[in-house]
């Protein structure tokens, strides 16, 4: 599918590699173009991350990667977030705060949990607000600590 507006990420190199390991972790992913001139590495790479449309530029060592982008999946089982959160920690990544980390090619993602953005839409700001501040003591997110906060049952 060719989609007219896209996220495009600068990598030094191995983009084609993130990429495919990238739609390997999320439903509804796929890769869609290759660009290699010449048998060389791929320069461009198109693919989908649960539908949202991204493209990888192996540009070279001029531009870094940030923390100012990232990507962000919203999680709706412990499971999940444990299972990206290993996935993208592995093999040189690096665990962050607040449900933020950099998988191993220093892109930064944010795992969040579905369960979060609805006690931090509840009416009680209180509930809200302890929930919050379990979270920043955190750096993988924890439904059930996340849950025990809001409730004011957490120690």
């Amino acid at each position: 599918m060719m989609h007219r507006v896209r996220t495009c990420l600068w990598f030094e190199r191995g983009g084609a590699e993130a990429a495919e390991f990238y739609v390997s972790l999320l439903p509804d992913s796929q890769m869609e173009t290759v660009l290699a001139p010449d048998g060389a590495e791929p320069l461009l790479v198109n693919f989908t991350l649960a539908g949202a449309p991204y493209q990888i530029l192996n540009g070279g060592p001029h531009f870094k990667l940030t923390e100012a982008a990232s990507i962000s999946v919203l999680a709706d089982r412990q499971q999940e977030i444990d299972r990206l959160w290993a996935a993208l920690t592995a093999d040189g990544g690096e665990e962050s705060q607040c449900g933020w980390l950099k998988d191993r090619w220093g892109l930064s993602w944010q795992i969040y949990p579905r369960a979060l953005l609805d006690m931090q839409a509840s009416d009680d700001q209180v509930a809200a607000e302890r929930a919050r501040q379990a979270m920043y003591s955190m750096k993988k997110l924890d439904i059930a600590a996340l849950d025990a906060a809001f409730a004011g049952s957490a120690s």
